[in-house]
């Protein structure tokens, strides 16, 4: 296993009982680890600031966190999964481009440049027959069109769209709640290992990490950040699709909701009058409003020069 000084240090500044994770994943990845390492930040927030008293709360306490750190990662490797963190290459472009991204991801298979097309695809656990056969049918048709379907190995209308995406040939992501060491729920786990062969498993959590009722919600969060768009195939308003929904509005990704859900729920009826989501009857009326991966490179190059500027000029 090989880790950087930059990659393990990072963890351990994550193991700081009360840190921002998505600060820390912002500060980092603007400024590098150096001066947050001492404790030294540029953001101006509650949270940064925080932050910044923890970690010199903590500084006798580094080495063993690194250790910690060190430890963690050889686990996920010995599972067969690599680490990518924010101060690398290998981050997820689309993302780099949230507000509340992950500083670390464990991944067990591969992310490239073609997934940079993709579409998350969601909705309840508790699908009728009509929900699955539309989510089958949306992910087999995005893998035609070459796009990567994403979502997050939860039943239901999850599970349909992974396994059409690889009855497809197609490329699929499954962003988990849990440790990379983990599956949830444990029927998914042959699923979840033909995901790797042809896609990913990601978590943003420690490996061992279970299931918690935070952790889902937080993994809604990075699943509407990896993909382009959120496509919502059956969701009632208090389920965990209709927060991507949201989440995905708010990182301003594309909102995808199928006619059927619109005309059956309020809330969906709602997003599109109102919240800027798009009622789709079509998969090509999804595929036509994506991005070439050319102009994710170039939107996240824009980002990256203006915090370079900021940094000049601040």
């Amino acid at each position: 296993m090989r880790i950087t000084e930059e990659q393990v240090r990072l963890l351990a500044l994550c193991r700081i009982k009360g840190a921002s994770w998505y600060f820390l994943a912002r500060e980092a990845q603007q400024h590098g680890i150096e001066s947050l390492w001492r404790g030294e930040v540029n953001e101006l927030s509650p949270e940064a600031y925080k932050t910044a008293q923890l970690i010199k709360e903590h500084a006798s306490e580094l080495d063993r966190l690194t250790a910690h750190a060190r430890a963690d990662a050889q686990r996920a490797f010995d599972a067969g999964a690599h680490l990518v963190t924010v101060l690398d290459d290998g981050y997820p472009t689309t993302l780099r481009l949230i507000f509340n991204l992950p500083p670390f991801l464990f991944v067990h298979g591969s992310i490239g440049e073609a997934d940079l097309r993709s579409v998350a695809v969601v909705g309840t656990r508790q699908a009728s027959e009509d929900g699955l056969k539309r989510a089958r049918r949306m992910s087999r048709l995005l893998c035609e069109r070459g796009v990567t379907v994403v979502s997050g190995l939860a039943r239901g209308i999850d599970t349909a769209a992974h396994t059409a995406a690889l009855e497809a040939g197609g490329r699929t992501i499954a962003v988990i709640g849990t440790g990379i060491l983990k599956c949830y729920p444990k029927e998914n786990k042959q699923l979840a290992e033909h995901i790797t062969q042809n896609g990913a498993v990601v978590s943003q959590f420690w490996p061992d990490a279970p299931g918690a009722t935070y952790t889902f919600p937080r993994r809604n969060v990075t699943m509407s950040g990896i993909a382009q768009g959120t496509v919502v195939i059956e969701a009632s308003s208090t389920s965990g699709a209709k927060m991507q929904a949201r989440l995905a509005i708010e990182h301003g990704k594309k909102v995808f909701l199928l006619r059927s859900l619109t005309q059956a729920q309020p809330w969906a009826h709602e997003y599109v009058e109102s919240r800027g989501a798009m009622m789709v009857d079509d998969v090509d009326d999804v595929a036509n409003a994506l991005s070439s991966p050319d102009r994710i490179q170039a939107v996240d190059a824009r980002r990256a020069q203006l915090t370079l500027d900021f940094g000049q000029h601040g």
